[in-house]
């Protein structure tokens, strides 16, 4: 380990740091352009030529705002939890790669944080720590609500991290390797010279799973029962105030940024894209692009549905995504020893897939509608 190794890790380190922070700023203004534009409103307008200086405001106006801790919390964890909450944010996309290596000034450079052969266990062992900060947060506060906020968090994440460890699993099959570096690279070239090998075509009921479960590990709408402000006021975040209030609001919109670029990653070919082996600068782009375009199918999410019943959010979870995420692995695996014998037999994995998430819509829409019929 030579001196010019450890100087590249701090910069690069140092730089995505600096990318979250100023990604998750801006990415509140996203989220509130996007839905004021869904439900003809202006959003934010004021600071700034067409807002864009709001999200410095609502950083001073954090920064100046009073912290309150209640008297009877536990003020160690209290103070501790939000900062347990988003050091997993950051940390989780260390392994994910922003394009291909490529020499500058004689210097070879590599566009990603740590190489290691397991990095998709890596990223699930990470997101597994997030739900301690949520956890601590409610329990910390002595406040019946937020309580129930972290118990909330506890169930879904412990619910939905079983169908998103299995999501992984279809994309280690396809690629023959946990490492994420090979991973993009098996999502490299292209079938029939126009359809890309990305894993959302060879297996998009994964994909799907992927981005359902993602969104309940994060807690966003309608898997939001967390915060559920119409019944805990808030949530696990009740009792917060001040900057952390504001390491809360961050970690949640940092594991936004995270999950986009891991789903990016894994199922939509990363950096890969046109002429990216001639013009290796073109992968931090294609990826960013890909990123941005996931965050908005989240803010779209958040804009369309209504928040789920406690229940039967519970009730998917176990019910619908458990189960299928098993027969998409299984189907995965067929697909591969078939394409072995003929490799136009791959074509098995996503249809097999499609067929059997079509026969789980069925069966929830037979299940809604004898409840809707019996309650009649």
């Amino acid at each position: 380990m030579n001196f010019l190794l450890v100087l590249e890790w701090l910069i690069k380190g140092f730089v995505w740091a600096l990318v979250l922070l100023g990604g998750f700023a801006y990415l509140t203004l996203y989220e509130r352009k996007a839905l004021a534009r869904m439900q003809s409103r202006l959003g934010p307008n004021r600071a700034g030529p067409w807002g864009i200086l709001q999200p410095i405001a609502d950083a001073v106006k954090l920064i100046f705002k009073e912290e309150l801790t209640p008297a009877k919390a536990d003020k160690l964890i209290f103070t501790l939890a939000p900062v347990i909450t988003v050091v997993p944010a950051v940390i989780i996309t260390a392994v994910v790669p922003w394009g291909p290596s490529f020499e500058i000034f004689g210097y070879h450079l590599n566009l990603y944080i740590a190489d290691i052969n397991v990095g998709v266990l890596y990223i699930m062992s990470i997101a597994s720590i997030a739900v301690y900060g949520i956890v601590l947060a409610g329990w910390s506060s002595n406040n019946k609500y937020a309580m129930m906020g972290g118990l909330r968090s506890t169930a879904q994440m412990i619910s939905y991290e079983i169908a998103l460890g299995l999501s992984f699993v279809s994309a280690i099959l396809l690629a023959g390797s946990m490492r994420m570096l090979d991973i993009v690279s098996a999502q490299g070239g292209y079938w029939f010279h126009f359809i890309p090998k990305w894993f959302v075509v060879l297996q998009p009921v994964g994909t799907g799973i992927f981005l359902i479960a993602t969104l309940a590990e994060v807690n966003r709408a309608p898997f939001d029962m967390p915060e559920a402000e119409q019944e805990l006021t808030a949530g696990y975040h009740t009792e917060y105030s001040g900057m952390k209030f504001a390491l809360l609001f961050m970690a949640e919109y940092t594991k936004m940024i995270a999950i986009s670029a891991i789903g990016a990653t894994i199922f939509f070919g990363g950096y890969n894209g046109p002429f990216v082996d001639k013009f290796p600068w073109l992968g931090p782009i294609y990826i960013f692009v890909k990123i941005i375009i996931l965050l908005f199918g989240m803010i779209w999410v958040r804009a369309t549905f209504p928040r789920i019943r406690y229940d039967r959010l519970m009730a998917f979870g176990w019910k619908v995504l458990l189960p299928l995420s098993l027969a998409v692995v299984f189907i995965t695996a067929v697909g591969i020893i078939l394409a072995q014998l003929n490799p136009l037999l791959i074509i098995f994995i996503p249809v097999a897939s499609l067929l059997v998430a079509g026969v789980a819509v069925a069966l929830i829409d037979r299940t809604l509608r004898r409840k809707d019929y019996a309650r009649r």
